[in-house]
């Protein structure tokens, strides 16, 4: 058996050591975090001057407010946010960058979008591919001049057919890599021969046991 002062220094050295871990490891968090807003800012700067906000890779868990900030006498053409882990944008994005052309949300988590995105007069092209939506946002097809949307490698199993009949300038739907039900990847199919001016990219079905009269 230790003698208690022994043990009672044991567990002293034990506890320096796990605070002097503790230590490294919130010094190594604060310099990531430093380096992120360093890379926020730095971007920010150069989209003043090109009119195109590149935050892709920026462990982004939202869209910071100092953004708006800086880009609030900037008229921006298109805002990159791929690769971040963003779960959604505030209604307040569509105010603060109404003239963009492209967005790129790809490679986040989000789930749904804010309504207000409607509102985006200028927006053609928009990409929430590798995300987590399980149903395509009506609001993307309410978007009055969206040309393209790609909405690859989401859990999609519903979207609302009727309101992409009437998605008038929409030209091209890419919803590849998706968990669509047999019924909806087969109205997409009929809704793409009476829509020619609409591309529509779907994964080949994969036909059930029950479904395959060559098993």
């Amino acid at each position: 058996m230790k003698p208690p002062a022994a043990e009672e220094q044991q567990q002293l050295q034990q506890v320096t050591q796990e605070q002097g871990e503790r230590n490294v490891a919130m010094a190594v968090c604060v310099q990531l975090a430093g380096r992120a807003i360093i890379r926020v800012v730095s971007r920010c700067e150069e989209a003043q001057d090109n009119c195109n906000l590149d935050l892709s890779e920026c462990q982004l868990m939202q869209v910071p407010d100092a953004v708006y900030h800086l880009m609030r006498n900037t008229e921006l053409k298109s805002c990159d946010l791929s690769g971040n882990v963003i779960t959604k944008i505030p209604p307040k994005f569509a105010v603060k960058f109404s003239l963009i052309t492209e967005l790129n949300l790809s490679n986040n988590t989000m789930s749904k979008l804010p309504e207000e995105l409607a509102e985006l007069q200028e927006l053609e092209k928009l990409d929430i591919s590798h995300n987590s939506f399980i149903a395509l946002p009506t609001v993307c097809l309410r978007i009055p001049h969206l040309k393209r949307l790609v909405a690859t490698n989401n859990a999609i199993v519903d979207l609302d057919v009727e309101k992409l009949r009437y998605a008038a300038q929409l030209e091209y739907l890419d919803l590849r890599s998706n968990p669509l039900t047999a019924k909806l990847h087969e109205q997409l199919t009929r809704l793409q021969e009476e829509l020619p001016k609409l591309r529509i990219e779907l994964t080949p079905r994969q036909l059930e046991e029950w479904e395959d009269l060559t098993i």
